[in-house]
């Protein structure tokens, strides 16, 4: 009998039961993989994210494992370049998730939780209407009062108890990423042109994250050669595509249009979602992560505290929907309209401007904040008077 059991030992199932076994839970998380092990990826820890390892312990050793850091980057919109620091001096990092995972996995279990790797969930137990624990393919059994799902977007907990689906939108993007070696990348840079948007980030053994997006709408053709279609579009952006090309490519090319945009309920009787089991968004912001350890944090302490699943929900929502709005709008991967455009040039003019914008990407300036009428007036007045 365990106090929480957990399904999904990834970073929003792993970050769950570590915080959960700190406070003196009796935690099981289970996944079906073996860790260390690979999986689709955005890759880029946002700097909330980042200073929330920071917080419990954990920064040290993903630098450890060789993880680069980053405290600038350069947003490329339409040719208006943002480029400068995050606020409050936040650092951005891109690690490979067979060393994230990992570092989160063993630090569950030196937090004292039971972590079963290789472990393949068949259902859910109930008593009445309430969740009460988890059966395996294996039929064995697992017994907890509370059960959370961070088991990703296709999560099976999800599915069992049927969670309302509060807002979706279409797959919008095919996306391609791959690891490079032999470029020159400090620090991290994005684009975004009509129809596609590329990123490069560096990650760990030295080597360059290279991604490339455009419109679902054309995985046909994309799929048919996806890293000549990555490198065509790398070719229109600055000197990003040159760097590449003499660059040298060390891995397979990853290729998915699975990029859902799903809002879930994220309570019931006796079950929690975390992570993307219960709100999933394109990868062209990079909130994965960061998103999944702020759902750590949250469900861990309305757990512990004995907070309420509408509380969870209520403050899930408040910081997570208008990022994820944000999102969605990115991913049309249409040109900036007229205003949008223009305040983009204003907001590239200051620095103070550019990192409240760089923090609005990094979880640190709520976007509502940035939003705000009276400081999109406070920065294009700022750009009249030069």
């Amino acid at each position: 009998m365990y106090d929480v059991i957990v399904v999904g030992a990834r970073p929003a199932g792993a970050a769950t039961a570590m915080l959960l076994a700190r406070r003196g839970l009796r935690v099981l998380a289970v996944d079906r993989a073996r860790f260390p092990s690979d999986t689709l990826s955005t890759h880029q820890i946002q700097p909330a994210g980042v200073a929330r390892l920071q917080r419990w312990g954990l920064l040290d050793t993903l630098l450890a494992a060789g993880t680069p850091v980053t405290d600038r980057v350069r947003f490329d919109v339409g040719g208006t370049v943002l480029a400068g620091r995050f606020p409050a001096r936040g650092l951005l990092c891109s690690p490979r998730r067979t060393v994230l995972d990992k570092v989160l996995v063993d630090a569950a279990r030196e937090a004292g939780a039971d972590v079963v790797e290789g472990f393949h969930v068949g259902g859910l137990i109930r008593d009445g209407d309430r969740v009460a624990g988890i059966r395996g393919r294996d039929g064995t059994e697992h017994r907890a009062p509370v059960v959370v799902g961070a088991d990703g977007k296709h999560s099976l907990v999800a599915k069992e108890v049927a969670a309302p689906v509060l807002r979706e939108v279409g797959p919008r993007t095919v996306a391609s990423y791959s690891y490079w070696e032999g470029l020159d990348q400090p620090v991290g840079e994005l684009y975004h042109r009509p129809g596609r948007a590329v990123a490069a980030f560096p990650t760990n053994d030295g080597l360059t994250m290279v991604y490339a997006a455009a419109p679902g709408t054309e995985f046909g053709t994309w799929r048919t050669d996806p890293e000549r279609h990555l490198l065509d579009t790398v070719d229109g952006f600055g000197d990003l595509g040159k760097r590449v090309r003499d660059g040298r490519r060390v891995e397979r090319l990853r290729t998915t249009v699975d990029l859902p945009n799903v809002v879930r309920r994220a309570h019931g009787p006796g079950w929690f979602l975390a992570g993307d089991a219960g709100l999933v968004m394109d990868p062209v912001t990079a909130q994965g992560i960061g998103n999944a350890l702020a759902d750590a944090e949250l469900v861990a302490s309305t757990i512990a505290d004995g907070g309420t699943g509408e509380e969870y929900q209520r403050i899930r929502d408040e910081t997570r929907l208008p990022i994820f709005d944000l999102t969605t709008g990115l991913a049309a991967l249409r040109p900036p309209g007229r205003f949008d455009a223009l305040f983009l040039r204003a907001v590239a003019r200051r620095q103070d401007s550019v990192e409240q914008f760089l923090g609005v990407f990094a979880g640190t300036v709520p976007v509502r904040t940035f939003r705000r009428p009276s400081n999109v007036a406070r920065i294009l007045v700022q750009r009249a008077r030069g």
